[in-house]
């Protein structure tokens, strides 16, 4: 699975443009094209009772829009890459879906809410209900991030992103194709971490004899995971732990360095999962790295 055009939406918040420098270091790994996209929200330029737009507001915010991609486009100056942009009014992700179907984007890429003090995710709503719905993989990139950590207040910059992803797997096959992807970043990976996580309700009735059968059988596959990753040409090491799913999730990847998560989209128990939320995407809203959800 290679990642050769990418759809790059953004809000222009701070930092958009760094995040976008930190993801054309696939070019490494065979990133061919760019589409910078940008969706006005409807109601930001529509009127009523007529039902249609204000034409100078939207003009200008499309002019707007198209100065600040040129400027990126010139900053970057990357004769290797061919960048191309879309500005489109409407429902966010309705356009977005409808961008990446047009573009054949292989990736899309969206940026983090703007996060208050008191707030404890870094998703909107909007970008959750893309991460549960689309098709193509999804990385919710995260530059810059305040997050707690043992009781302290943290800053973390994340650049170097693709140096050591960490792919958290539960043996389903969006797992095994999030896998796949991740060895397909060669050029840019130095090890890639394989963890499991078996989940407090999986052994909650179970034996010590039954828990130790599960944790061996886990730890076959992590093996087979990282023969892979080995036999690709890359460092490999895995991690396998008891506890809730996706406090140590994240717990793993904080305590072995890792620059980003990468896992499956596996869609069980969707509407469950679309209005309680599921274990990877609750991991997109909670940790402070940059999250690469594979349908």
């Amino acid at each position: 699975m290679a990642f050769q055009t990418i759809l790059f939406h953004t809000q222009f918040r701070e930092m958009a443009f760094n995040a976008l420098k930190s993801i054309i270091e696939l070019k490494a790994a065979g990133l061919k094209k760019v589409v910078l996209a940008h969706v006005i929200p409807r109601e930001e330029v529509g009127f009523v009772p007529y039902g249609g737009t204000l034409k100078e507001d939207e003009n200008r915010m499309r002019e707007e829009g198209r100065i600040e991609f040129e400027d990126w486009i010139q900053t970057i100056d990357d004769p290797q890459l061919e960048f191309s942009q879309r500005i489109e009014v409407g429902a966010t992700i309705a356009q977005i879906f409808d961008m990446v179907e047009q573009e054949k984007a292989d990736l899309v890429v969206v940026g983090r809410k703007k996060r208050t003090v008191l707030e404890k995710v870094y998703v909107g709503t909007h970008i959750l209900d893309l991460l549960r719905r689309s098709t193509v993989p999804v990385l919710m990139s995260k530059y810059m991030v305040q997050y707690e950590w043992q009781g302290e207040s943290l800053t973390r910059t994340n650049v170097g992103i693709w140096k050591r992803p960490m792919l958290a797997t539960d043996w389903s096959e969006p797992s095994r194709r999030a896998l796949d992807a991740t060895v397909a970043l060669k050029g840019l990976v130095e090890k890639i971490i394989v963890t499991h996580v078996i989940g407090a309700r999986q052994i909650k009735n179970l034996k010590p004899p039954a828990i130790k059968r599960l944790e061996d059988e886990s730890e076959k596959r992590l093996l087979s995971y990282c023969r892979q990753v080995d036999d690709a040409g890359i460092q490999s090491e895995f991690h396998l732990v008891l506890g809730r799913t996706v406090e140590e999730i994240i717990k793993i990847s904080r305590n072995h360095g890792a620059t980003m998560i990468v896992m499956g989209r596996t869609g069980k128990d969707w509407l469950q999962e679309y209005w309680l939320g599921g274990v990877s995407h609750r991991v997109a809203e909670l940790s402070e790295l940059p999250v690469l959800l594979i349908p």
